[in-house]
């Protein structure tokens, strides 16, 4: 529930009146950064830990309000409105304002970018599935293809992604599903037939 001096600000209920807010307390902390003088040297790392809650359906019809985009469904899901979220980063010492990385990355991938980052490197047995983008930001080296990412859902199906591609995992009541994210973000076209070797391959 948002603070009250946010409450009738918005114009999609009190979603987005804790967006407002959100937004106020996020400027608190890069004004006190801008204040300290340590703006230059300090990353920030503004992201979401899934899609929308599952109340994004009614805020379509009562608001007009999308919460999660173009994409498919919401928080709990399998599809990329569960998993697609806002990841923004702050450094201005390392990262050009404004600049932007359209390849995947997942926020696991976090541990392995500080690691790197202060010169620490991670034991053999942790963050397995972690892999730095530290190059992404400092420009140093183009960036390799991310392996595979796996999604899971509420639900307890399964999908990888990797690169454009995405093979949603077969459960008792649905069959498996393969989308071109770069083509079909929205997840709208099935074309598993049409890609017997894609799909072996994931």
């Amino acid at each position: 529930i948002p603070m009250k001096k946010f409450r009738g600000q918005g114009k999609a209920g009190a979603y987005g009146e804790f967006m407002i807010e959100t937004d106020y307390h996020v400027g608190r902390i890069l004004d006190y950064l801008d204040q300290a003088k340590l703006s230059k040297n300090t990353l920030v790392i503004f992201t979401s830990d899934n899609g929308p809650e599952n109340t994004w359906k009614e805020r379509t019809t009562k608001f007009q309000h999308q919460s999660n985009g173009i994409y498919r469904e919401g928080k709990r899901s399998i599809y990329e409105g569960g998993h697609r979220v806002p990841f923004i980063l702050r450094w201005p010492a390392q990262v050009k304002a404004a600049s932007q990385w359209t390849q995947p990355v997942c926020q696991t991938d976090i541990l392995a970018t500080l690691s790197e980052l202060v010169g620490q490197q991670l034991p053999a047995n942790a963050g397995e599935d972690s892999v730095s983008f530290l190059n992404v930001l400092t420009g140093r080296k183009p960036q390799p293809q991310r392996p595979p990412m796996i999604h899971h859902s509420m639900q307890g199906r399964y999908a990888i992604r990797s690169g454009e591609w995405k093979l949603v995992m077969e459960t008792r009541k649905t069959g498996r599903e393969l989308y071109n994210l770069a083509n079909d973000p929205r997840e709208s076209r099935n074309i598993l037939g049409q890609h017997p070797q894609i799909v072996a391959e994931l």
